[in-house]
């Protein structure tokens, strides 16, 4: 098939790029002809043709606007086969549901007057023609969790929602595929003078704000000297450090973070840390939660984030309930960093990978794109 693939833009490490580019390859290696319709690509390009629509407008809603404005003319006199989007847009065949309930968002930490700009009534009828009653998109869910909320704004037909699978890729994070995962505990911290005693914290993600940095800061001030002393922070993915090292200075501890920027060796830092901390203010699914899971790394985290569930189940680390309480991050912290559990931990987090599918999301995308068509 002739498959015309949607994303407004495409850059190394963002976790819906990672998903578009995995689904996007399994199709191609399937035998279907790819084209991507993107406003911009960063970095290495995929064999298949991509196009790039130069955006117009200052700010995110206008270039989107532009963006699908476009893609209306060339649909209009190019024909494909099916049309995927992995942002919001009309008349798609399929939409991969990578974001939040943009009107749930919204209805819960925005005033009234905030739906009077452009950029909220924007986004919120982008949302509308893909989920609203009586559209032809079908909804690629990633989260269980999704489908109460778009059928609560939208009234959307359950019948249009498919719930896949999580997909990290099976075994660039077991330990197994290295052959002395000790050894690499070790190579890491000796590289940036890390001692073994010493806490290593973890965060993983571009968008330090979405991603709760700000909590991650305000927690690791909250320690107990004693504790706090042996403790590092590090940061791997793309953003704006530089208001999260004022706030570390404003609260005494930017000795001890660490921005070490986006970077394809992350499964080094999973086998070299002793907790992955993700605190995030709305988290779709939060795939990092399953890479730390299967590399044996504990996870402090809280129920909004999507696949915070399969760390309950599995029981391979604590989730906090919401709404979000920074004295209980600061008290689980300094428990998770006490405790004696973090063997049961991270036992218990391998032995759930063995027994689940976590992997097989780009496969099962591409069987309901095939089925579609």
């Amino acid at each position: 098939m002739k498959l015309a693939f949607c994303l407004f833009k495409y850059f190394p490490f963002g976790g819906l790029q990672r998903d578009f580019l995995r689904i996007t390859q399994e199709c191609a290696d399937r035998g279907h002809d790819i084209h991507v319709f993107t406003m911009k690509w960063e970095g290495k390009r995929p064999n298949y043709t991509i196009n790039e629509m130069a955006p117009r407008g200052l700010q995110n809603h206008q270039q989107g606007a532009h963006f699908v404005k476009q893609l209306k003319k060339h649909f209009s006199v190019n024909q494909y086969d099916l049309t995927i989007g992995f942002n919001k847009i009309p008349d798609l065949d399929w939409y991969y549901a990578a974001d939040i309930c943009y009107q749930s968002r919204i209805t819960h930490s925005r005033s009234f007057l905030y739906r009077l700009l452009p950029r909220y009534r924007r986004w919120q009828q982008l949302e509308n023609s893909v989920f609203k009653r009586g559209a032809k998109t079908k909804i690629m869910l990633i989260a269980h969790q999704q489908q109460e909320e778009f059928i609560r704004y939208y009234q959307t037909e359950p019948e249009r929602f498919f719930l896949l699978p999580p997909g990290i890729v099976k075994n660039q994070y077991d330990p197994n595929q290295f052959k002395a995962p000790d050894q690499v505990r070790k190579s890491v911290r000796a590289m940036y003078d890390i001692a073994d005693h010493t806490h290593l914290l973890l965060m993983v993600g571009s968008g330090f704000k979405t991603k709760g940095l700000d909590r991650t800061l305000k927690a690791i001030a909250a320690l107990p000297l004693k504790i706090q002393s042996r403790c590092r922070l590090f940061v791997i993915g793309t953003g704006n450090p530089r208001p999260f090292l004022e706030l570390a200075k404003q609260l005494y501890v930017d000795h001890l973070i660490h921005f070490l920027g986006g970077r394809s060796d992350v499964s080094q830092f999973l086998l070299s840390a002793d907790l992955l901390i993700h605190p995030s203010y709305h988290e779709n699914t939060g795939t990092v939660l399953l890479e730390a899971m299967v590399s044996g790394l504990p996870v402090l985290t809280l129920n909004s984030c999507g696949y915070g569930q399969y760390i309950h189940e599995a029981k391979a680390g604590v989730v906090l309930n919401n709404p979000f309480n920074q004295k209980e991050l600061n008290r689980a912290l300094t428990e998770m960093l006490s405790s004696n559990q973090h063997d049961i931990w991270r036992r218990n987090g391998l032995a759930y990978a063995e027994l689940h599918d976590l992997y097989s999301m780009p496969q099962k995308a591409a069987d309901l794109i095939e089925r579609l068509g």
